[in-house]
Formats: structure tokens, sequence, C-alpha cells
């Protein structure tokens, strides 16, 4: 078995990044390597979980919550950390210390936990939580050597909300995106064809007060 590194880790900043193609976070992450051998590189992997018990929402927020965590008299039972993603890079050699970039790939999926929950924040920050893993390459005087990062490296952040809405605003201005079955789908095509509707909105929209008329 590969002897662990002594490495530290800390989250500095996250941003959108703007060139992507696809919606796509950026963390800045500092690293410090404890030990005397420069580091060719480092296979980083980390998990981000989300730990929702450690703000306080509104009462709209609550009520966007509901699907995740129930009514909020059961939050103390339900409000459980989860998974948000997993993301990976490459590090380039360094010694001492460096700054690199984690790219965080995201999804605007709205049967994804992190989806729901973000989508109901309005204010405030999300409460995460890095959980870092990954093998260290140095190299020494003897030649290269192989070891892991530590079980235990982690980090909270709290990043701004207003984080996610840019991102989502620069992808999906005003828009969203919901998964349907195909017959689903295929019925609410037929409807607005039926209807001589111009997009799937006015299709949905009108299904809605249909149904708030016969209720």
């Amino acid at each position: 078995m590969c002897p662990a590194y002594s490495t530290t880790f800390a989250v500095l900043g996250i941003a959108p990044e703007p060139y992507a193609v696809t919606p796509t976070l950026t963390a800045r992450v500092g690293i410090a390597a404890l030990g005397e051998e420069p580091v060719h590189a480092i296979a980083l992997r980390a998990q981000v979980r989300i730990e929702p018990h450690r703000r306080g929402y509104t009462d709209e927020e609550s009520a966007g919550l509901i699907d995740l965590f129930g009514p909020r008299e059961r939050w103390r039972d339900t409000q459980r950390s989860f998974l948000w993603m997993h993301c990976a890079t490459m590090v380039p050699g360094f010694h001492g210390g460096a700054q690199i970039d984690l790219p965080m790939p995201c999804t605007y999926d709205f049967e994804v936990s992190g989806t729901k929950y973000l989508h109901a924040l309005r204010e405030g920050t999300v409460p995460l939580i890095f959980l870092f893993s990954g093998t260290v390459f140095i190299r020494g005087a003897t030649g290269f050597a192989i070891q892991q990062i530590p079980w235990d490296r982690e980090d909270k952040f709290e990043m701004p909300v207003s984080v996610w809405d840019d991102l989502m605003a620069a992808h999906f201005p005003n828009s969203g995106w919901l998964r349907l079955r195909r017959d689903t789908l295929d019925a609410i095509v037929a409807y607005k064809s039926e209807h001589g509707l111009l997009g799937f909105d006015d299709a949905v929209t009108r299904l809605l007060d249909t149904a708030e008329d016969t209720s």
C-alpha cells in the first residue's frame, strides 16, 4: 500500500467559468506540500457535498425544499449532507505550495438533488464541503515515488448563491430543464400542435390554467 503524503488543501474561491461550452464552475484551490521532495504531479479528485444544516432559510426557500427535506418541522431528521458532484484535475509539478483551478461541471437537470436545492435558494451562501483524495507523484533524488493523499483532507466553503445564479443565467437565461418520459413529451407535442400554440411554454401554461379552472 502506498503511504500517505502530507498535503493540505484550501478552497480560496469559486466562480463561473466564462468560456466553457457547458455550465462549469471553477474552484481556486490552494495546495501546501509539507514534504521536502518536489511534487512532480498530483492526480487530484474531490467529492463536493452540500451541508444544508449549516444555514438558515426563508419561508419562500423552505417551500422550494419540501421535495428534498419535507416540511420544516422534520428538518432536524431530514437535512443531511448529500453529494453534489465529483470533480478531478491533474496538478502540474511544484515545490512547497501552489494554487490551481479545479473544474466543477454542473447540470440544471431538476432530477438532481443539488439542482433542486440550489434552485430553491434566493440569497446567502451554499454550504459546501470538499473531500479531497488522489495520488501524489514525487520526484526525488532516487527517482519517482507514488503516495496517496490522506483520507481526512477536506475544506468547507460558503459559496455565494449569486455564483450559481450567474452561471445558470449565462447558459440558460430565464429558462430551465425538465426531463420527461417520451410518452409525456409526445403528448405535449400533440397538444401544442392541436391547439396551434407557438411553444412548449404556451402548452404547459394552458394546461396549468385548465387544471386550476377545474380544481
